[in-house]
């Protein structure tokens, strides 16, 4: 019994082994096939190995034994934007209004405060926690503060989303100047 199946899984293996032959027909083709042509005269092709490649075990990084390279704690126990309108929309015609900061404790001699408008730094540093931000387009916008040490963030405050409005000069309700 057992012989049988064997002979039987090696016929069943067989036509992974086939062989391929190469011939050209009486139009000219160039044919390849597993079965060589009877009356034709057919060339045995041999085929290059197969490409494989092992898998490979993705490593894992071991994990931190050196715990002086864990992150500081946050400097500022409150870091946050104050009386911004998220609710509804900042009326600012010229897209000019002011940005408050609550911070505590007191801002370090050595770091300096800088606005982040949609993700991008606005304006230069500085000390101050009222800044301005002046020409915004009309839309929504995200805001946030960070605290920088020359270049380099310290902190960030969560990030607000408000919505800047301002006067449409092509609306029908702005009144037009007549051209002089």
């Amino acid at each position: 019994m057992r012989l049988l199946t064997t002979c039987l899984l090696c016929v069943l293996a067989m036509p992974a082994a086939a062989q391929i032959y190469k011939y050209t027909d009486e139009r000219g083709n160039t044919v390849f096939t597993n079965q060589p042509p009877d009356g034709q005269k057919a060339e045995t092709v041999e085929l290059p190995p197969t490409n494989t490649t092992e898998a490979v075990k993705p490593s894992v990084p071991p994990p931190p034994s050196d715990t002086s390279q864990a992150p500081a704690a946050a400097p500022y126990q409150t870091l946050e934007i104050i009386n911004m309108p998220t609710e509804e929309a900042l009326r600012a015609n010229n897209g000019t209004f002011t940005v408050e900061v609550r911070l505590r404790p007191s801002l370090r001699s050595q770091h300096m405060l800088r606005l982040l408008l949609d993700g991008k730094p606005y304006g230069p540093p500085g000390k101050s926690a009222r800044m301005v931000i002046t020409n915004a387009d009309r839309g929504e916008h995200s805001l946030a503060v960070e605290v920088v040490n020359g270049n380099q963030p310290i902190q960030q405050s969560p990030t607000v989303t408000f919505t800047v409005q301002r006067v449409n000069t092509s609306s029908p309700a702005f009144p037009r100047r007549a051209a002089p």
